[in-house]
């Protein structure tokens, strides 16, 4: 009967894994101890290989003798060959030991059939052992990101030397903060003086909190869209140079560069089809989103 020490792995008899090698010690009949050839064999191959590990062994017999007869001496022919090896080069933890005696495809020379086949894996491989071996590894699952306390409000110091308080839009940037990768989120309420680049002063606050997002989210990678409404044309590339203008006050906050990218798109991705009907459907379509390239 087949007997099986693990269930990791996908060795089976006459199926090779890629970059997994093989090597075979041969028997005489009836007998589970190599013989003097074939013991110095596996001593000079031990000292060839010390540097690379065992998977896997397995044993098989001839059809001569009965089943459980040959069942048994192929077990036994895999643990003298184990007890050589172990502790000389490195074996899988859980490596497998397989019995097949007689129940595999013989050959006709039975010789060829009394013997323990080693498969290992080069001493380049072992770091890719698991991918060799067809193993998937299970993933830890991932923690969930916990809520950062983002303060309520911020104060900052206008251009004049007075001072203006915002409220932050907490739930916003914890949102930005969780988002996956192709996740696109539009930044409510950041608006640009008419026909420039210019943020106006009530809107400086959406900024902080995007570099606040930023700031406390060190793997977080953004691209930064512009969009118009109105005008089917973005002759002065108004779009580009809006989302260029809040990469630019990030860069300016020492947020890593590497970290951002923008793009305007002028009116050619319109939430409302052009022209709009009203300014509720103007203001939805002059807007700037942010897409997560990375979180």
């Amino acid at each position: 009967m087949l007997r099986k020490i693990s269930i990791l792995f996908i060795l089976i008899c006459g199926v090779e894994l890629s970059a997994q090698e093989q090597i075979s010690f041969y028997f005489d009949s009836n007998k589970f101890e190599l013989n003097k050839k074939e013991t110095n064999k596996l001593n000079q191959w031990i000292l060839t290989n010390n540097n690379n590990k065992i998977v896997a062994i397995h044993g098989f017999t001839d059809e001569d003798g009965t089943t459980g007869f040959n069942d048994t001496l192929a077990r036994k022919r895999v643990d003298f060959v184990y007890g050589i090896v172990k502790g000389q080069i490195k074996i899988r933890d859980d490596f497998k030991t397989l019995s097949f005696g007689e129940k595999f495809q013989q050959s006709a020379n039975k010789a060829e059939n009394r013997k323990v086949t080693v498969y290992y894996i080069l001493e380049k491989d072992i770091l890719r052992e698991n991918e060799i071996l067809g193993i998937q590894e299970e993933k830890a699952p991932e923690e969930a990101k916990p809520e950062i306390n983002y303060p309520e409000t911020l104060v900052f110091e206008n251009p004049n030397g007075t001072k203006s308080e915002f409220k932050l839009d907490r739930a916003f940037m914890n949102k930005v903060g969780h988002a996956q990768p192709g996740e696109k989120l539009k930044i409510d309420n950041l608006n640009f003086i008419v026909n420039t680049f210019a943020v106006v002063p009530e809107s400086r606050g959406k900024m902080y909190e995007l570099l606040l997002v930023l700031q406390n989210n060190p793997q977080l990678k953004i691209e930064i869209h512009g969009h118009l409404c109105c005008m089917p044309t973005d002759r002065l590339d108004l779009s580009t140079q809006r989302a260029k203008a809040i990469y630019n006050f990030l860069v300016a906050n020492q947020i890593y560069p590497a970290r951002l990218s923008y793009k305007g798109f002028g009116s050619t991705q319109p939430i409302y089809p052009l022209p709009e009907k009203n300014e509720a459907e103007r203001a939805a379509n002059r807007r700037v989103e942010i897409l997560i390239v990375a979180n």
